[in-house]
């Protein structure tokens, strides 16, 4: 399956006032693509339009919400009326509630599952039909959490299982059909994003996810790396690299590692008033790519390898023909 070049591509992105969906659309339209981008906020996206629009980037917005299946179908078709086509759709709005199972109400969850996983599901319901005209990328932000639930985020991890359940069968109905769009799971590690800013707690105080993070760049190379080259999934940072193999190995002993480290490693000591969220409407102050979390970010080293598979295969048969040759001399 080929994509088009990224400077030739018309790209909707939703989830895009903050975070990672606000880097990548900046990075999509510095690199020459057409973008559309949605949200909630307003004030979030008429600023990445300016700051895109500064540089001479070709970008347009449509204020939606994700859980609502007619405003995704209008902020589709209205990137297709201005732009004439669709060649990647990216979603990377989520919103969560932090606490305990027993704490959280069952219209809050529903609320976490309506944005999370039915806004997943809305945007490719409505993007596909176009998608299929011409061939291009479904690339939906998902998370590790969708491979391996973390306490006191029970709601998000829910949503995320779903998402990636929804994917697979999605892709596997489409190359039945030999449709030309590639369907991609990004699953970011802890991003130093302004979700925990923004995310609803039950614990009394601000939350943080579990050290370390890394920064949001990160996973907005990987998307535009799936914009141009066909990927099933996309670990992004190492960390989650990690976890997806010890969960594969004895998911036991991620339980037993999470029951110590997962209840007092997702609290910090800044108290966080209820109602300073962004569960039902979008607040104010965090229109803006990174969180407060940056001196606890690391780098990643093997997603660079996953975007390079020539030099990813080499390190592996330099690394088997290594091994090879110290067992010879083993023998010898």
């Amino acid at each position: 399956m080929l994509l088009k070049p990224i400077n030739q591509q018309v790209v909707a992105i939703m989830g895009a006032s903050s975070g990672i969906g606000r880097l990548a659309a900046f990075m999509f339209a510095q690199k020459g693509a057409k973008v559309m981008v949605s949200a909630r906020s307003e004030a979030g996206l008429k600023s990445l339009v300016d700051e895109i629009h500064l540089f001479g980037g070709e970008v347009e917005y449509v204020v939606a919400d994700v859980s609502d299946i007619e405003q995704v179908q209008a902020f589709v078709d209205k990137t297709v009326a201005q732009y004439g086509r669709l060649d990647t759709w990216v979603n990377a709005a989520a919103t969560g509630v932090i606490g305990r199972f027993e704490d959280i109400t069952i219209e809050e969850y529903k609320r976490v599952i309506d944005v999370t996983l039915m806004g997943q599901v809305n945007g490719v319901k409505a993007a596909l039909p176009y998608l299929k005209q011409q061939g291009g990328a479904i690339i939906c932000v998902s998370s590790m959490e969708g491979r391996r639930s973390l306490p006191l985020q029970n709601p998000y991890s829910t949503a995320k299982h779903g998402l990636e359940g929804f994917l697979e069968g999605l892709r596997v109905e489409l190359m039945h059909d030999k449709i030309p769009v590639s369907v991609t799971s990004i699953l970011p590690s802890v991003i130093n994003t302004p979700y925990y800013n923004k995310v609803r707690t039950k614990l009394g105080v601000k939350p943080t996810g579990i050290p370390p993070y890394y920064q949001p760049k990160v996973v907005a190379e990987a998307i535009l790396y799936a914009a141009e080259n066909p990927t099933r999934d996309f670990i992004a940072g190492d960390v989650g690299r990690v976890l997806d193999v010890l969960q594969k190995l004895s998911p036991q002993l991620v339980d037993t590692v999470l029951a110590a480290i997962g209840f007092v490693g997702q609290r910090t000591n800044e108290p966080k008033a209820a109602g300073t969220d962004n569960l039902y409407e979008p607040i104010e102050g965090y229109d803006k790519i990174e969180g407060d979390f940056g001196k606890l970010t690391i780098p990643t080293f093997l997603d660079n390898l996953d975007r390079n598979p020539a030099l990813k295969w080499g390190a592996v048969a330099a690394g088997v023909a290594a091994l090879f040759g110290l067992l010879g001399q083993d023998k010898a």
